[in-house]
């Protein structure tokens, strides 16, 4: 009937007001600030129960535009259904905020089904998605649907989340066909956000994620018409974090573009977004040819876009006092370059073998692995040592790179003449290949580096995948490159279980590639008692990185490869039956008995000394002059495998010739990092008025305490013996004493672009000794800020008079133990710690999934000043100590248990 009313399927929503999105609806901004994730001062106002105040967050993203309000409240230190129920519950009596669609955002489906039960009006679900498999997702949407929401759907299923444009599409429409099909969605209720990731990263494979969300995006609309598309635009800038402005710019032109492609809503700042005919003209072309992943060869426009004022100098040539080895036949000049890593003359000697050789390929296969063969040898039977082998893959990476295009095209000349004669191509498979990778959420990867760099030098094909990499990504990875070995690294206890969850996924898909286990937290107990029950094909821990070109070369030979893993898993069994069964050689007290043997401090006669300022301090650019004559050496020599005390290793008979080379160099490169201010070091400190209560240690901080937890030695000690807790040297409450305690974080920001540089330089000697340098320039910052405490800012043993050799052996007054070490193995403490030193604010240091620093040359923990303070290993503790400590910390007992398993007995 022409009285009709026709209801069009545009998609409704609405809070106090309604929101319909039309096809002729410009960009729906999402406010992205009332999400703690999204915004520093929205999660400090939260974490501090301000919620009144934190409306004033949503209040001005609505007055600056949002049209629809995120609120996510998924934080660590957060009890997330009460923060969501009791937010949006408040949000509701406020009209002026109430009046625009609320985004209910979270990555637990228990919070989004709280929220739901608060909003009024039409919201939308942030988000749901396949990653569970189909029957959680369709359970999720029934729940969603039976309240009215429409809906976000993660591109993300059991596989993982999509990257590519093609898994983007293929995923949201079997999405969309399960939505509208099985559950009843309209499909204008449907938002599909295929994933923004970062681009500039440095990586590769990184450089078209932008155009993959866009093209995915134009295909999504094409396929599904009704449906919408939105995303995280604020991701796609995350390497710029820190710079606003280039953020700002990127924004507008990823956007630009995006919405030209359909893409309906995003969540952005609605307060900051520049205008894009307003960025500066050479600005936009920087960003226009990241985002389309244009010009950008060998990350040509990423670097000119990420290193606005950098010079690249011309690095210096290597001396070399005897020439004479220059009137020797190429291949020996080759063999002497490799040996003692000279790269002055690769260049000509490369293409001077290549005009000798009848195939490019010939000169790899022949001159250059015989000398590698030379550095194999040499290093294997300790003649050289790791730095030397470093600088010879700089020189054997140089020469390949220079051959690589001759090798292509000759490869093309040969399909070409296969398809015309139709002879099937029988080019061998090449170089065993290994794959490595540092696990999900741990960012250390100089070990990782050195194995990569010795495997290289022993003729393996390397695929090296970074830092806080997923178990999915790892094995998808595995299986598209037909990787012969997974190496797995890890520098902090989480990454062991995430080591043993790939070991578990590994046998899930029936794979059938060894597995290589090293880093720092890692043992040849934890890989036998935890990790290689849980895979079948061969788990092996390396200890280091020596040792990997033989534990390589056993798996990849086939003659010792059965023998070898044979050998392998009877001994991984033998010593997971002795753990199994080991006879208890250890005593416990039960968690009451140790509570009453606490450390006897008399705090009778106790008075603590004041600092001189309670809160904290900001120190936005330390001189690194300053901290060059607080760096502890020895460790700087051991992450290059080489073992001894500093200085006496630069006159050790076996190793001190080449310990003085790298010390030399590493000073050499400590003055160019100083004059052209290539790193900065940023630190905060903070002090505040404390008292314990048993293993608890209530830190005063402003209207809201913080509850600082702590674990207690709990096997049977000696008569006289006490059973430390670190709350022990902390006055407790009951005693009437005022004291303090201590926190601080360091960092150094600023390595990246340099890091790239190298990488693309082919030079993984310098790569690896920037990187172990900004480590020592982290720790000597922790040891100066920690002196200046001492005899300043709190001033406790003002006169302290200690050499460098004592500080570095301790010798000082007071600890700072560091969570997640021996005396506070707990990381999730550092939630608190980064909380009240407001450390990623402050200082740009983040948090990893698994509680790992970023930047990676990061070191935080906390100040003791008591003279009865000291170092010590909490040890094995027994499960009623678990529960205690969970409760106090009001934490799941499963969470706690995942995150103490390492300590439990």
């Amino acid at each position: 009937m022409s009285g009709d009313i026709i209801i069009k399927p545009y998609l409704r929503l609405s809070g106090l007001e309604p929101l319909v999105i039309r096809p002729e609806t410009n960009f729906v901004n999402v406010g992205e600030r009332t999400n703690v994730t999204g915004s520093k001062k929205f999660a400090r106002l939260i974490r501090e129960g301000k919620y009144e105040e934190a409306l004033s967050v949503a209040r001005q993203q609505v007055e600056s535009g949002a049209q629809i309000l995120d609120v996510n409240m998924d934080d660590a230190l957060l009890e997330g259904v009460t923060a969501m129920t009791t937010f949006l519950n408040l949000i509701q009596s406020e009209p002026d905020i109430a009046k625009i669609p609320i985004m209910i955002d979270s990555s637990k489906f228990e919070i989004i089904e709280a929220g739901l039960k608060c909003v009024q009006g039409k919201c939308i679900v942030n988000s749901i998605s396949m990653k569970e498999g189909e029957e959680k997702f369709i359970e999720q949407a029934i729940i969603c649907k039976s309240f009215g929401a429409a809906v976000i759907v993660m591109a993300f299923d059991e596989i993982g989340q999509a990257d590519t444009k093609e898994r983007k599409a293929t995923i949201c429409h079997r999405a969309y066909k399960i939505l509208t099909e099985r559950v009843g969605f309209a499909p204008q209720e449907i938002i599909f956000d295929p994933n923004i990731f970062a681009i500039a990263t440095g990586i590769e494979e990184h450089n078209n994620y932008a155009v993959d969300f866009i093209e995915a995006t134009r295909e999504i609309k094409q396929l599904m018409p009704l449906t919408k598309v939105s995303g995280g635009v604020s991701n796609v800038s995350f390497s710029f974090r820190g710079n606003d402005h280039v953020r700002e710019a990127i924004h507008s032109v990823f956007l630009l573009h995006a919405i030209k492609a359909g893409m309906d809503m995003g969540i952005v700042n609605a307060g900051q977004l520049v205008v894009y005919d307003e960025i500066e003209p050479r600005l936009r072309e920087l960003c226009e040819d990241v985002i389309l992943n244009r010009n950008n060869e060998n990350n040509e426009a990423t670097e000119k876009l990420i290193a606005h004022a950098e010079t690249v100098k011309a690095k210096g040539k290597v001396e070399v006092k005897d020439e004479a080895w220059r009137n020797e036949p190429i291949e020996k000049r080759l063999a002497h370059a490799l040996v003692n890593g000279i790269t002055d003359y690769i260049d000509a000697d490369t293409e001077e073998a290549r005009q000798k050789y009848p195939k490019p390929l010939d000169v790899i296969e022949g001159p250059l692995m015989d000398g590698m063969n030379i550095v194999g040898d040499l290093f294997g039977a300790g003649k050289m040592f790791l730095p030397q082998v470093v600088k010879s893959a700089r020189v054997m990476k140089k020469s390949v790179a220079i051959l690589t295009p001759y090798i292509e095209a000759e490869k093309e000349e040969k399909k070409k003449a296969q398809l015309l004669s139709g002879e099937a191509d029988t080019t061998s498979a090449g170089a065993a290949k290994i794959l490595l990778a540092t696990v999900k959420g741990d960012v250390h990867d100089i070990g990782k580096n050195i194995v990569g760099v010795v495997l290289g030098c022993n003729g393996y094909d390397i695929v090296d995948l970074g830092v806080m990499v997923p178990a999915d990504k790892i094995l998808e990875t595995a299986i598209k490159e037909k990787a012969d070995i997974i190496g797995l690294s890890g520098l902090i206890t989480p990454s062991l279980d995430e080591m043993v969850h790939i070991a578990k996924e590994m046998k899930r898909r029936n794979m059938q590639q060894p597995l290589l286990i090293g880093g720092a937290t890692t043992s040849r107990i934890h890989t036998s008692v935890k990790i290689a029950p849980e895979y079948n094909n061969g788990v092996v821990h390396v200890l280091d990185a020596s040792r990997s070109v033989t534990v390589a070369g056993s798996l990849l030979n086939k003659e010792q490869k059965e023998a070898f893993l044979k050998n392998t898993a009877e001994e991984y069994a033998r010593l997971k039956h002795n753990f199994d069964n080991k006879k208890p050689v250890k005593q416990y007290l039960p968690y009451e008995d140790v509570l009453q043997n606490k450390t006897k401090i008399n705090w009778d006669d106790f008075q603590a000394t004041d600092p001189q300022f309670l809160g904290t301090k900001v120190f936005d650019d330390v001189d690194l002059s300053e901290i060059r004559p607080y760096i502890d050496w020895k460790p700087f020599f051991i992450a290059w495998e080489m073992h001894g005390n500093f200085p006496d290793i630069l006159s050790d008979e076996l190793v001190g010739k080449e310990a003085t080379k790298l010390y030399n160099d590493a000073n050499a490169l400590i003055d160019k990092i100083i004059a052209e201010k290539w790193l900065t070091a940023k630190g905060t400190i903070g002090f505040w008025e404390a008292g314990s209560e048993n293993d608890d240690v209530v830190v005063k901080n402003g209207t809201a305490d913080t509850r600082l937890s702590f674990l207690r030695q709990q096997v049977k000690k000696a008569p006289g013996q006490p059973n430390l807790s670190l709350a022990d040297f902390v006055a407790p409450v009951s005693s009437g004493k005022k004291d303090f305690i201590g926190a601080f974080a360091v960092t150094i920001h600023g390595i990246e672009p340099h890091i790239k540089r190298f990488e693309q330089n082919f030079d993984d000697y310098n790569k690896i000794m920037l990187q172990a340098l900004a480590d020592r320039f982290a720790e000597g910052l922790a040891e100066y800020l920690h002196l200046k405490t001492r005899k300043t800012y709190w001033g406790y043993d003002q006169s302290e008079q200690l050499s460098n050799e004592e500080l570095i052996k301790e010798q000082y007054t007071g600890i700072r133990p560091a969570p997640g070490y021996p005396a506070c193995p707990d990381h999730t403490e550092k939630h608190k710690l980064f909380h009240l030193l407001k450390a990623t604010d402050t200082v740009g240091i983040e948090l990893t999934e698994s509680l790992a620093m970023y930047p990676a040359s990061s070191v935080c923990g906390w100040y003791f000043s008591n003279p009865s303070s000291q170092y010590f290993g909490v040890g094995k503790i027994l499960r009623d100590q678990l529960e205690d400590y969970a409760r106090r910390k009001n934490m799941p007992l499963a969470e706690a248990e995942r995150w103490l398993s390492p300590v439990l007995d």
